[in-house]
């Protein structure tokens, strides 16, 4: 069945590019029975998510048609170039520059249906002069001068600049019709629910995003995910020539329907998963913690040693992107009590005090007291009102471990052994 659905969507791009070929598009719309004409035309194209990490919240452009005017270009704000000036910086920093580029739509539809990704077309009731007005500000915004951007994840992206081109033209219909629904949804409930398919990648967006990102967001906010654009556009009205009230979406087809598994409605709920990773990973350092031998204090050393240095290295990460960059989503993170920078110092001396370095002993316990101490008081706060992240995963998974290294901190170098005593 879903080679099936593969088949019929290849064949229904390959009508596309036929009726773009002939400069009519006849061809396309009765293969997909779509209302459209060959005439000026305006369509919200959207892309459902690729397998590649970057490509799972889907995209989304603004194809005009207009024959009279010698236009037939997909309008994409999701454009960067890496040769921009100091792009790694940029990006580190969250100043990534996006741009606008007008594409070939042949090329586009083909190169997404064959990144099996799929493919919606929705015309859009427009007036004469909303049409005209959108097409001549996106081939002002195309160019070279006007096309750069500040992207911004949530709050300005390739979905959002979309939005707001239409909302524009339409005289802020869309959002007067959006902005005071409330979803139940956040920032951080999208990120979550469209990163599944890759667990590490997941793991390190519920550790970097910030409590802003947890806030309540109302349907206009949410179509920062193309996906939402097209869902709620379906229920906008807009007036005609005449003033009459009409739905914005004249007509719509699936263009191709991918063969991967559908994006989640909802988060996954993983916290058990991860929960028992916390533990089996504590369980296993209070075991090398309570054991005595020379193999027993390497091992000790080196997983303890480790585990600091992830846990300080992330925490230095975390407090980085708070403290010195415009990354906004990923400010006011109560991460940064389970993923501390204090664990960095500890992934040096706490595998030498293992090992009997008598001055580590101390550094190691005190070190190892405030990571434990640390993550316990995040717990803590948890119950305090403006202080409830939704990090419960990572709660689960970081906070077991560090308390007990704590713990076999206290034990192992609580007490000054007597002289000539050997350490176990």
């Amino acid at each position: 069945m879903a080679r099936n659905h593969h088949i019929v969507g290849m064949r229904t791009v390959a009508c596309l590019a036929l009726g773009l070929a002939v400069g009519s598009g006849v061809a396309w719309a009765q293969e997909a029975d779509s209302a459209s004409s060959p005439e000026f035309t305006v369509y919200l194209v959207t892309f459902g998510p690729g397998q590649v990490y970057w490509e799972r919240f889907g995209h989304n452009a603004i194809w005009i048609r207009d024959p009279a005017g010698g236009i037939n270009a997909m309008f994409n704000y999701g454009m960067f170039d890496f040769q921009q000036e100091n792009f790694l910086g940029r990006f580190i920093q969250g100043r990534m520059l996006y741009q606008l580029a007008a594409q070939d739509p042949e090329g586009s539809l083909q190169a997404y249906s064959a990144a099996n990704r799929s493919i919606w077309l929705q015309e859009l009731n427009l007036t004469d002069a909303q049409r005209t007005r959108l097409r001549d500000f996106l081939v002002w915004n195309a160019q070279p001068e006007n096309r750069d951007y500040r992207y911004d994840y949530f709050l300005d992206n390739c979905s959002t600049r979309l939005r707001d081109a239409l909302d524009d033209v339409l005289g802020g219909r869309i959002r007067t019709q959006t902005e005071d629904k409330e979803t139940g949804t956040s920032f951080r409930f999208h990120t979550q629910r469209l990163t599944t398919a890759n667990v590490l990648y997941y793991t390190g967006l519920l550790a970097a995003l910030g409590r802003r990102t947890d806030r309540p967001i109302s349907a206009w906010e949410e179509m920062f995910i193309p996906m939402s654009v097209r869902d709620r556009v379906r229920d906008v009205t807009v007036l005609d020539q005449n003033g009459d009230e009409i739905p914005l979406v004249k007509s719509e087809v699936l263009v191709y329907e991918s063969t991967a598994a559908p994006a989640l409605d909802a988060p996954p709920r993983w916290l058990i998963w991860y929960l028992i990773t916390g533990v089996a990973l504590a369980a296993v350092l209070a075991f090398l913690g309570m054991a005595s031998g020379v193999a027993i204090r390497w091992i000790l050393a080196v997983t303890g040693g480790v585990w600091m240095l992830i846990v300080g290295l992330a925490g230095f990460v975390l407090a980085g992107l708070w403290l010195a960059t415009d990354h906004a989503a990923t400010y006011w993170n109560e991460n940064l009590f389970y993923l501390t920078p204090i664990a960095l110092p500890l992934a040096i001396v706490l595998p030498l005090a293992v090992l009997g370095v008598g001055w580590a002993r101390r550094p190691a316990l005190l070190l190892a007291a405030a990571v434990g101490v640390s993550s316990v008081l995040g717990l803590v706060l948890q119950i305090v009102p403006g202080v409830d992240q939704v990090n419960g995963q990572l709660i689960a998974l970081i906070l077991p471990a560090n308390v007990v290294l704590g713990f076999v901190s206290w034990r192992r170098f609580g007490a000054r052994p007597a002289s000539g005593t050997a350490v176990a």
